[in-house]
C-alpha cells in the first residue's frame, strides 16, 4: 500500500525543485519534506508563504530593535521568526553539504570566528559602515548555515546590523523581490560572486541601488 503522504511529499520537492530560480540552494528531499504546509507544490506558492512568515518576523525587529546580532542564539532565532511557520526546520543549521557553503560541520566554527572579527571591524575603522555591512552580509552568505532561506536572512541581519549597530541607513538591495527569477536576482548573484573573489564594490554598489 502506498503512504500517500510520503508520496505527496516526495512529489512536491520535485516540483520545488524544478522551479528554484537562478542561485537558490537545492532542497534535498529529507529537508522538502520538513515544509509544514503540504498543500504547496510550486516555487510560487512557497515564496508567497515566506514573505507572509517574513513580514511578522520584520515586525518583531522593528518592535524589539535587536542590537546583540552577533551570536548563534540570534541568528537561529531571526531564521526560526522568518521561516518556522513554513519549515519544521526553521532556526536548525544545516546537516548536509550544499552547493554553495562551507562543510555542514565548520558551521558553528566558521560563525564564531565571524562574530569575533567583526568588533574588530567596528574598533578598527578601516572601512565605511556600509562597507563593513557589506563584508558581513558576503559572509554570512558564504557559510551558507541554513538548509535554505539563506540569502533572505543574510540580507535582512544586514539591515539590522546597519540600523540599530552601525546606525547607519538601510540598503534598498535593487528594490525588488531577489526570490524571484530575473535581471534583478542575476545581478545579486553575480555580486556575491565577485565578492568571493575579494571584489566587495559590486556587491556594495547593487545594495544601494
Amino acid at each position: 500500500m502506498i503512504d500517500f503522504k510520503y508520496s505527496q511529499d516526495t512529489w512536491a520537492s520535485r516540483k520545488l525543485a524544478s522551479d528554484q530560480p537562478e542561485g537558490a540552494t537545492p532542497i534535498d528531499p529529507n529537508e522538502s519534506n520538513g515544509l509544514l504546509l503540504t498543500h504547496i507544490t510550486t516555487q510560487a506558492e512557497l515564496n508567497r508563504w515566506e514573505q507572509d512568515n517574513i513580514v511578522e518576523a520584520l515586525v518583531w525587529i522593528d518592535k524589539t530593535k535587536p542590537e546583540n546580532i552577533l551570536n548563534d542564539k540570534f541568528i537561529r532565532q531571526l531564521h526560526k521568526r522568518m521561516f518556522g511557520n513554513v519549515w519544521r526546520w526553521a532556526g536548525q543549521f544545516r546537516q548536509s553539504n550544499k552547493n554553495i557553503g562551507v562543510p555542514w560541520y565548520q558551521i558553528p566554527v566558521d560563525l564564531q570566528n565571524m562574530y569575533d572579527d567583526i568588533p574588530v571591524w567596528i574598533q578598527t575603522k578601516n572601512e565605511s559602515p556600509e562597507e563593513m555591512t557589506i563584508r558581513f552580509h558576503h559572509r554570512l552568505v558564504w557559510i551558507h548555515p541554513f538548509p535554505n532561506g539563506n540569502g533572505r536572512h543574510a540580507r535582512l541581519v544586514a539591515d539590522i546590523f546597519i540600523e540599530n549597530v552601525l546606525h547607519g541607513s538601510l540598503f534598498t538591495w535593487g528594490k525588488h523581490d531577489l526570490s524571484n527569477p530575473g535581471k534583478n536576482r542575476s545581478r545579486y548573484i553575480n555580486a556575491l560572486q565577485e565578492a568571493d573573489n575579494g571584489n566587495y564594490m559590486t556587491l556594495l554598489e547593487f545594495a544601494k541601488s
